[in-house]
């Protein structure tokens, strides 16, 4: 399974082609038009979703509901384009001095990506490396995810820290049933699960936004049903973890991943850490703990994934930082495109998504096949043979 996106953030429409899908499964507009309007609330966002309602469009590769095997095309429409066709022209006699964007942004993708490409506007970096590239990762990742719902793999995300407000994580809320965990996490408006710190969350974002700031913030996902085996100690590029973490950094702003009680590690002994392994008749073996949050060796260890992104503050402020014009290396204060207070609620949307794809990518190496028939018959009798063991 691959994917190739392509698109701009101000452009006609935001593109992804999928190869690799078997036949057979079913898929429903609907759950990707809902993750994609999961991905554009939460607290703090900016006008922009206003602007843009995201609904896919599916091109080729499903019929009558279900996959064929084919390339899958997905389209999502940037209604803003109506505003940018003539900055966005794909026409050389539509070129404008006067729009070209000359003054990069700090911390943002603009001086570095100008260098090199050697672009003069720095409005061809911007647009492209912009996080409205995730809105087509989220459509792919919510295909994918009903890929792995016959197979009883079912995710979830949440935030767990903004400006410094924590909340708990999964390690503290494992004992509560999935659909309950869910419901109260989309009932937040910063997808945080408890109460309190979700008010405290957003009063945090408005003395930000108020100030002319942004705020970042930690994610947490969970992946829940997994067999055991998914992902390869081998070679260095098929281990699990590692393919986790690329994608999770993958997403604009990310800057810190870990996995399990991660970092924590570092400052308790090896009997603090590791999992003791135990056997019973009902789920034969198993972890006492989950300290490794689901991954061991590379390999999923048929416990839950947890793994948490940290989101560093959106770089673009309404009380702009110092940058340097390009042309003229004069000091100013840095060019301010549309942006959010904090999107971390959104970036944890993405971050299941992201997820989700690797997981699945991940599940077809181990249970290959053309069509879902073929995958559910490996399946089934792959999970005989872990039950023998």
């Amino acid at each position: 399974m691959r994917f190739l996106d392509s698109g701009e953030s101000h452009g006609p429409q935001l593109t992804a082609i999928i190869e690799g899908i078997p036949s057979g499964f079913d898929i429903s507009i609907e759950k990707i038009n809902q993750a994609l309007r999961n991905r554009q609330q939460g607290y703090g966002r900016g006008r922009r979703m206003q602007i843009e309602k995201d609904q896919v469009k599916i091109l080729s590769g499903i019929r009558f509901g279900k996959t064929t095997g084919a390339p899958i095309t997905l389209v999502i429409e940037n209604k803003d384009f109506k505003h940018w066709q003539d900055i966005m022209s794909v026409d050389a006699d539509d070129e404008n001095e006067n729009k070209r964007v000359s003054r990069p942004r700090p911390g943002h993708a603009d001086l570095n990506g100008g260098i090199k490409y050697n672009h003069r506007d720095l409005r061809n970096i911007l647009e492209r490396s912009s996080a409205r590239e995730t809105a087509i990762r989220v459509a792919v990742g919510s295909l994918a995810k009903q890929l792995l719902t016959p197979f009883g793999i079912h995710m979830l995300s949440h935030v767990t820290n903004i400006g410094g407000i924590q909340s708990k994580g999964f390690y503290q809320l494992a004992s509560m049933p999935l659909e309950q965990l869910s419901s109260r996490i989309d009932q937040s408006e910063v997808r945080c699960i408890e109460n309190e710190k979700t008010e405290q969350m957003k009063k945090e974002i408005d003395k930000a936004k108020n100030d002319g700031d942004t705020l970042g913030g930690v994610v947490e996902v969970v992946v829940l049903g997994l067999p055991v085996g998914l992902g390869s100690h081998v070679h260095w590029d098929r281990k699990l973890d590692a393919r986790l973490a690329q994608s999770m950094l993958s997403i604009q702003a990310f800057k810190g991943v870990e996995i399990g009680i991660g970092f924590e590690a570092a400052n308790l002994s090896g009997s603090q850490v590791h999992d003791e392994i135990a056997w019973s008749e009902e789920k034969g073996f198993m972890r006492v703990t989950n300290r490794a949050g689901g991954i061991e060796g590379g390999m999923t260890t048929g416990e839950p994934i947890i793994i948490r992104g940290v989101m560093k503050p959106i770089p673009t402020l309404y009380k702009p930082l110092q940058s340097i014009d390009i042309d003229t290396k004069d000091t100013y204060e840095a060019s301010i495109e549309r942006s959010d207070a904090c999107a971390v609620p959104a970036a944890s949307i993405v971050a299941e998504h992201v997820v989700s794809w690797e997981i699945a990518h991940a599940f077809f190496e181990k249970f290959s096949g053309d069509s879902y028939q073929e995958i559910k018959n490996q399946y089934q009798s792959y999970m005989k043979q872990v039950e023998g063991y």
